[in-house]
């Protein structure tokens, strides 16, 4: 059933990135692994890492060497993590099954679509141009383009404006809750997946609008 009950399609479409669009947990983890046999200790199986790519390099140092958030953030291995990513940002990153498709139909459509995410700046463009989305996207907003991120709604309109459209008519989808509220903060209506870093029993606690676990269903929420 389409996510829209008042209309066919949804005037636009605003995508996460990681966990959403891409799967970047290969490099992330690879990353981390080169901070943790750096340090003298074991690599992490990428299965038992990828959940923790949802709180970014934070999340992956925190769990990776058992600190805290805070110390996570303060730690210059948080930092040695970020340099190694940068440097490999797009190696073994892919866009998930069946993406490309959903891109294309939006394209083929006439549907205006842009990617909100809560990545730096200095990885989210070079990693879009890796994938070959930098020129197609109707915008790019990263978590460091304004003052604030999601959940806020800010950078959604945000991307919104640089379209030329209000958010109301628009969907955003992603595989975490920060995109739902920020979604619904905007006045968008909001669909989660559960292909990304979320454990997928936790999506449905999340308010969204529709719950997806495949590109085709996603074709179905969005009246493709």
């Amino acid at each position: 059933m389409p996510v829209l009950e008042d209309g066919p399609i949804p005037r636009h479409v605003l995508f996460d990135l990681d966990g959403t669009l891409a799967d970047t947990a290969p490099d992330l983890v690879a990353a981390l692994n080169f901070v943790l046999t750096s340090l003298g200790h074991a690599a992490i199986e990428l299965e038992t890492a990828r959940w923790w790519v949802a709180h970014g390099s934070v999340g992956l140092i925190q769990n990776g060497l058992r600190m805290t958030a805070q110390d996570a953030y303060n730690s210059p291995h948080r930092q040695a993590l970020l340099q190694e990513y940068s440097q490999n940002l797009c190696t073994q990153t892919r866009l998930f099954p069946g993406i490309p498709r959903v891109l294309e139909t939006l394209e083929n459509r006439a549907i205006p679509w842009a990617v909100v995410t809560n990545k730096p700046k200095r990885f989210t463009e070079p990693l879009m141009a890796a994938l070959g989305l930098d020129v197609r996207a109707g915008s790019i907003v990263s978590g460091d383009t304004l003052d604030k991120s999601k959940p806020d709604p800010s950078p959604l309109q945000h991307a919104c404006k640089e379209m030329g459209l209000a958010p109301q008519g628009g969907v955003i989808i992603g595989d975490d809750s920060r995109d739902i509220d920020a979604g619904h903060a905007a006045g968008m209506q909001a669909i989660a997946v559960t292909w990304g870093y979320a454990r997928p029993e936790d999506t449905t606690g999340w308010g969204a609008d529709q719950v997806v676990s495949s590109a085709e269903e996603l074709l179905s929420a969005l009246g493709l």
